[in-house]
């Protein structure tokens, strides 16, 4: 009968259980640990960010506020510069001698 390939001296696979056992244990302590602090973190980012999203939102409505404050004066200082220029138009017509009546007929 022909040999076979290999050793016949194999050695026996003794399984140790109670090391794998104490091994996985040891990193599901280990996982969980870090699953926990990373928990924590995430609740304390969570928090930071609905402070940053609050902080935003006051700021966006402080600016649109300013913005229409901003218009608003704009749009007086306008209608002031306008009152001021027909004023003058006003005064110089007067003095060239116009007529109040010539006047009013060339502002229609």
């Amino acid at each position: 009968m022909p040999r076979t390939k290999g050793s016949k001296n194999k050695p026996k696979i003794t399984n140790d259980f109670v090391s794998k056992i104490a091994e996985k244990q040891e990193s599901i302590v280990s996982l969980t640990a870090e699953i926990t602090s990373i928990t924590a973190n995430i609740d304390t980012l969570k928090a930071d960010l609905k402070e940053k999203k609050a902080a935003l939102k006051t700021s966006q409505k402080e600016l649109t506020k300013l913005e229409a404050k901003k218009a608003a004066a704009d749009q007086k200082a306008a209608e002031v510069a306008k009152r001021n220029e027909a004023e003058a138009v006003l005064k110089k017509l007067l003095a060239e001698g116009v007529s109040a009546d010539d006047i009013i007929e060339k502002l229609k």
